[in-house]
């Protein structure tokens, strides 16, 4: 190896001085320097969690390289991501040892990294770990500039009603923190349905919501557009549940056009781990608590765009070691409705909610032959409790740390 101990603070200096598009071959290309290293490639995880993309490979010359998919089932790289730890064989010549290494920025796995090394030992493998975590943080930042990580998770076509509905989700798709743990995924109908899921932390509150707008294709994601964005003005404007959920009705009954939609909104305290929520029309969450599947059991308010309406703001008390899960009703009509949503969830409740979304969102789309007539979106939340404030940032486990009194 040469070029001394890598620190990530070397790895976000490298990225820094290149344009945005170039600052993971940058990044990767140091790294060869520095490790002596055959091949170093960043492959991206697709949009629906299917493939990888292999963005960049120092082993080819920047004007021969063209972007090659690689299916993600039953690969190395599907268990680097599943189990968040790297993996690593002899290369097939025999010349080194390729190793692969997540890359995950606050639980939220990008993709990964792959680095064939000419021998492996336990302080190369942990530069390499930090630089797989550095480039995560890389990656969050410069894909705000540039198309290129947009562009690469799309392994099929795009409508313009899908551009439009992918644009209203979170920036990530999974986020981990000292009390909580949450996750989602929207599969899309073959003629989108107009679903979204949202979430956003601020120092006291998680913020969760899920809408279902009614009728398909663009006038669909035009809906989807006017709610989301009334929610996330009335929620950063401060307000309280029942305000959000008046001005997503009112945005709908102004500008909508007729159209109807469901949501549940959601606010957890995370200093009591109070849940206080709004159901307009929705199905109900799921809550898996001692190894039991049950359906919250709430009000059902009017959907949002009927009427005025003054909306009802129930409370679910949390208890750690809960996982709660939001559906759209894309994951129970229909050809869907083949899969035992409850048995599933129950089943899958010691993996990781990133890994649970993952199976719900694969048995849903094997059930419907990949062909939904609705889409079908999930949102998970795993609650830790009250009495932790840290976590690990390497591996994203959760600490015992005790909140101060």
């Amino acid at each position: 190896m040469s070029g001394g101990v890598l620190e990530p603070g070397d790895v976000l200096a490298a990225a820094e001085s290149a344009p945005p598009a170039d600052s993971v071959e940058v990044v990767a290309r140091d790294l060869a320097k520095r490790f002596d290293a055959f091949d170093v490639s960043f492959l991206l995880v697709d949009l629906i969690d299917e493939q990888l993309v292999r963005l960049t490979s120092t082993a080819e010359t920047p004007n021969g390289w063209d972007a090659e998919n690689v299916d993600l089932r039953g690969s190395a790289y599907e268990e680097v991501l599943r189990t968040q730890q790297p993996w690593q064989e002899r290369d097939g010549d025999g010349d080194g040892v390729r190793v692969v290494l997540p890359v995950t920025n606050r639980g939220d796995s990008v993709g990964v990294l792959e680095v064939t090394v000419p021998s492996l030992d336990e302080a190369v493998l942990a530069q390499l770990g930090r630089a797989a975590h550095a480039l995560a943080y890389v990656i969050a930042a410069d894909r705000r500039f540039t198309d290129l990580y947009h562009s690469g998770r799309r392994t099929t076509p795009m409508s313009l009603a899908a551009e439009i509905q992918h644009q209203l989700l979170p920036t990530a798709s999974c986020c981990e923190a000292a009390q909580f743990t949450v996750a989602g995924a929207l599969v899309p109908a073959d003629d989108i349905g107009g679903d979204t899921y949202d979430y956003t932390l601020d120092r006291d509150t998680l913020h969760l919501s899920m809408t279902d707008a009614v009728g398909h294709d663009v006038i669909s994601a035009l809906t989807a557009t006017l709610l989301v964005g009334a929610l996330r003005g009335a929620r950063r404007a401060g307000h309280d549940l029942a305000e959000q959920a008046r001005q997503a009705n009112q945005a709908l009954l102004d500008h909508g056009g007729r159209s109807l939609a469901t949501g549940l909104l959601l606010r957890v305290d995370l200093h009591r781990g109070w849940c206080e929520l709004v159901n307009a029309g929705h199905p109900p969450p799921l809550l898996l608590r001692d190894g039991v599947v049950r359906p919250v059991e709430l009000e059902i308010d009017l959907l949002f765009g009927v009427q005025p309406h003054r909306y009802r703001v129930q409370r679910l008390d949390l208890r750690p070691g809960d996982r709660l899960v939001l559906i759209t009703d894309g994951m129970v009509e229909r050809g869907a409705a083949d899969v035992d949503l409850p048995a599933l969830i129950r089943d899958t409740r010691g993996l990781h909610v990133r890994e649970v979304v993952r199976a719900v969102t694969r048995a849903v789309r094997h059930a419907c032959g990949d062909h939904l007539q609705d889409d079908a979106t999930v949102l998970c939340l795993d609650w830790h409790g009250t009495d932790r404030t840290q976590r690990h940032a390497d591996n994203g486990a959760d600490t015992d740390t005790a909140s101060p009194a």
